[in-house]
């Protein structure tokens, strides 16, 4: 799916997108353009629905049988509701990492290579390959010095900071070109959500990383553009500091100004 990436600025455009959980809207006429390479949050008050947004990216809702969804949505320059669009595909471009760390009860080692195992046939899954990608996607979210010696450890052991990151990792060999995050530092402490903010930050510009965040310091930190949503509609969206420091919809001023939410 990367291979329009190049001829425009943006990841991901959304036109006129609604959806609904059975009678309920939760999005309304979304309209936007994420751009490539940098790190947008979606901010707004619970039940706004920046978490519905962020997973209609990868189609996640669809798990739901009560979901509709109107509209278009691009990845990639790629309508992801095309009928030759294949969700396996789209899932290894749009990788996705939870509130909470989900590592798998296995190993380390395993939890990195668990993708390849599945979309790669048996005969190219060499030693030296799965190695390979192990070192290099631990490396890039800044465990390989830690776990180097204890590929073998089940990854479940792990301080939350670190499945945070393998979670991460574990995308990685699949080559994604999004990364969503759903308030992926709820569940850390301080110097945990620290850790995830600085990786986050390493892998902008490799990466377009787009994340859900109740916190408000975090999105002011760590995001390049935010988005303000509120009762399922977007209502702004420019580059962090002037939403934040000059929004231009009173309801945002409002919002980032903890007058309600």
């Amino acid at each position: 799916m990367s291979a329009e990436v190049t001829s425009s600025p943006y990841s991901i455009t959304t036109r006129n997108l609604n959806l609904w959980y059975a009678k309920f809207q939760a999005l309304i006429n979304v309209n936007v353009d994420i751009k490539h390479g940098i790190i947008t949050s979606l901010i707004g008050p619970s039940g706004c629905g920046k978490t519905t947004l962020l997973r209609c990216f990868n189609r996640v809702n669809e798990r739901y049988g009560y979901v509709t969804t109107t509209g278009e949505i691009k990845v990639l320059g790629k309508n992801i509701y095309d009928p030759d669009v294949s969700l396996v595909e789209l899932r290894k471009s749009v990788g996705m990492v939870f509130q909470r760390p989900n590592p798998l009860p296995i190993s380390v080692y395993e939890n990195v290579v668990f993708g390849l195992r599945i979309h790669l046939p048996v005969e190219q899954l060499t030693r030296s390959l799965l190695d390979e990608a192990v070192e290099k996607a631990l490396t890039e979210v800044g465990l390989w010095k830690d776990l180097k010696d204890r590929l073998d450890h089940k990854a479940t052991s792990l301080q939350l900071e670190q499945q945070q990151k393998l979670c991460i990792a574990r995308l990685l060999p699949l080559k994604p070109e999004i990364i969503l995050m759903d308030e992926p530092c709820s569940a850390l402490d301080v110097e945990g959500t620290r850790a995830i903010e600085e990786l986050m930050f390493t892998l902008r510009g490799r990466y377009t990383i787009v994340i859900v965040t109740h916190n408000m310091m975090q999105a002011r930190r760590a995001s390049d553009e935010c988005i303000f949503m509120l009762m399922g509609e977007l209502v702004e969206h420019g580059r962090t500091e002037q939403v934040f420091l000059n929004p231009k919809n009173p309801k945002t001023a409002e919002y980032i100004e903890g007058r309600y939410g």
